[in-house]
């Protein structure tokens, strides 16, 4: 009789074990199988469209994560500064590649003038997602909005026949009024400071805006460089372009359009108030030394690379805003620049073109 009681608790107690493991697992599994859905549906469909670009930046996160184990340097052991590292090597291509061709057109305040636009975009995107909970990067709002008033910078120009300066400053007073108005009506419902906005700050450069960034540097790169020989006879001769069949006016659009994705990529580190900066002090530093307008380029991205890299390493150590930082060291390079082409001129070597008269290498009048 004991026996058969001892043999019937094991049998209960196999039983409970039996059980419980059979839930484990099922439960298990349920986790292994809803856990993938379950992420798919709190993602955005913009992260669903970023994914690849998701996963180039932990490449990069990784890789300079080593850099920093070997060198031992403080700056590049945060996530949020791989990606402004990142941002600012981006900017310190974008920014001259199409700060070139605006300087040497005289456009260089419509930086400016879409910088502020861009800030009604912004305004716009939080505003949408304290509204309706969009859910979008306002970053990406500004982009929408900066290309429409790119847009109207140039209907506003050809329809009026008003200066470009004239329609410049209108685009901007009206971007600048619809930000600050939808702040202003949106301030309780507003989760984050505008100040990071209209200064830049290296913290908030998160994976979704990076990811953008790198989306507007593919476009524009791809653009100038299937547009080059165009965009340069448009610089330099818009008359003898038009004459020759180029349509001026779309090339026109072409390079306000640019401008506006550099100016909101630049605007993450940089903020509002000092993107037109360095669409205008690498160019007009590099246009102190070079003799050409491919040499012009090239050295204006080499002396913004170089503002931007080490800007954001002073700005980090000292505490100070990164902004504000890159620009101060931007014009630092501009005034060593401004003194070694005196210095050749001193030496007897050729003068230094001026502005907007460097001598084009490649401007022979492209085929249609």
């Amino acid at each position: 009789m004991t026996g058969a009681l001892v043999a019937l608790d094991v049998a209960r107690l196999f039983a409970t074990l039996l059980a419980l493991t059979t839930d484990s697992a099922l439960a298990a599994v349920t986790a292994l199988q809803s856990t993938p859905f379950d992420a798919v549906l709190q993602s955005s469909p913009l992260d669903t469209v970023l994914a690849p670009l998701y996963w180039i930046l932990d490449v990069w996160s990784g890789a300079v994560g080593w850099v920093a184990e070997q060198t031992g340097l403080q700056v590049l052991e945060y996530g949020f500064m791989h990606r402004a590292i990142l941002v600012g090597l981006c900017i310190g291509v974008m920014a001259p590649l199409i700060g070139t061709f605006l300087v040497h057109r005289q456009l260089a305040l419509i930086g400016d003038a879409l910088a502020h636009t861009a800030f009604a975009g912004v305004a716009v995107g939080l505003f949408l997602n304290a509204v309706i909970d969009l859910g979008v990067t306002p970053y990406l709002t500004a982009v929408v909005v900066a290309m429409i008033a790119a847009l109207c910078i140039e209907l506003i120009s050809e329809v009026t026949d008003a200066y470009n300066d004239v329609s410049m400053a209108i685009v901007l007073s009206t971007g600048f009024a619809l930000g600050t108005t939808l702040i202003s009506v949106n301030a309780g419902g507003l989760t984050v400071s505008v100040d990071q906005y209209l200064f830049g700050n290296l913290s908030t450069v998160t994976s979704q805006s990076a990811a953008v960034l790198l989306v507007l540097f593919a476009i524009i790169v791809t653009v100038v460089a299937v547009t080059r020989n165009q965009l340069l006879y448009v610089t330099f001769d818009e008359t003898a372009a038009e004459v020759s069949g180029i349509p001026v006016d779309w090339y026109n659009r072409i390079v306000v359009m640019l401008t506006a994705m550099v100016v909101v990529g630049a605007m993450q580190i940089m903020g509002v108030i000092l993107v037109a900066a360095m669409l205008v002090v690498p160019v007009a530093g590099a246009s102190q030394v070079a003799r050409s307008f491919d040499e012009a380029l090239l050295v204006s991205v080499v002396l913004a690379e170089l503002a931007v890299l080490v800007g954001i390493g002073v700005s980090y150590y000292a505490g100070a805003t990164a902004g504000g930082v890159v620009v101060l060291v931007a014009v630092a390079i501009y005034v060593v620049a401004v003194a070694v082409g005196k210095l050749q001129t001193v030496l007897g070597e050729e003068g230094t073109p001026e502005m907007g008269s460097i001598d084009v290498d490649d401007a022979e009048t492209p085929s249609d």
